[in-house]
């Protein structure tokens, strides 16, 4: 069974995982708690997460703002109602443009509803998203972190968690990606919690650069 959390017991877990590892400890004592990052579960955060697949968080930001400008509410039919030169209109590659049509249309139709995936678990939700066109691992990840807050995920293909976890653990920067998963296997059942802290720790570094 997944277990999620909240705002309400956030810093509670982030004491529980730094007690079980000491190198999370030492981010909690330099740095503080990290924010509370949260999205609501909608077509939208879907969107933007799509939207931050390889690209800055400034440029993929931009994109949905200009989409915003454009139909106000970011919703599938919305978006269908849209041609492909209006989305390239909104800085929407022609990648993207496919992802979000077909993200779009399997929610009108109702092959995939979000509301529900509240109540599935990780690996339920990890196969029905990426059923859809342009959606990877990194994206469910993205999304049962910011948007459904499951306790227990590492995203192992986000940069900047992965280096905050190799530098703080001392690892080779050639190291597997078998490694690494073995690695953030300590965290559990609170490997989110322990990614929250990475990206702080990673975010509050660049800070000082």
């Amino acid at each position: 069974m997944f277990e999620t959390f909240d705002q309400t017991n956030f810093h509670q877990l982030c004491d529980l995982a730094g007690k079980r590892d000491a190198d999370l400890q030492v981010i909690l004592n330099r740095y503080g708690y990290p924010p509370f990052w949260s999205r609501p579960n909608t077509f939208e955060s879907l969107v933007h997460v799509i939207l931050e697949q390889q690209v800055s968080l400034a440029s993929a930001l931009a994109t949905l703002n200009k989409l915003k400008e454009k139909i106000k509410d970011i919703t599938p039919v919305g978006l269908l109602l849209l041609t492909d030169q209006e989305l390239r209109d909104c800085y929407f590659s022609r990648q993207k443009t496919a992802y979000v049509r077909h993200l779009a249309e399997n929610i009108v139709s109702g092959t995939l509803s979000l509301s529900e995936m509240e109540k599935m678990d990780d690996l339920t939700i990890r196969n029905q998203l990426k059923s859809i066109k342009g959606i990877g691992d990194w994206t469910v990840d993205i999304y049962l972190i910011f948007m459904l807050h499951h306790k227990d995920i590492f995203p192992i293909g986000d940069l900047a968690a992965v280096n905050s976890l190799k530098k703080i653990k001392g690892l080779a920067k050639g190291v597997s990606k078998e490694e690494i998963f073995a690695v953030a296997n300590q965290f559990k059942p609170y490997r989110t919690i322990a990614t929250m802290l990475l990206w702080h720790a990673y975010l509050e570094e660049r800070k000082k650069k």
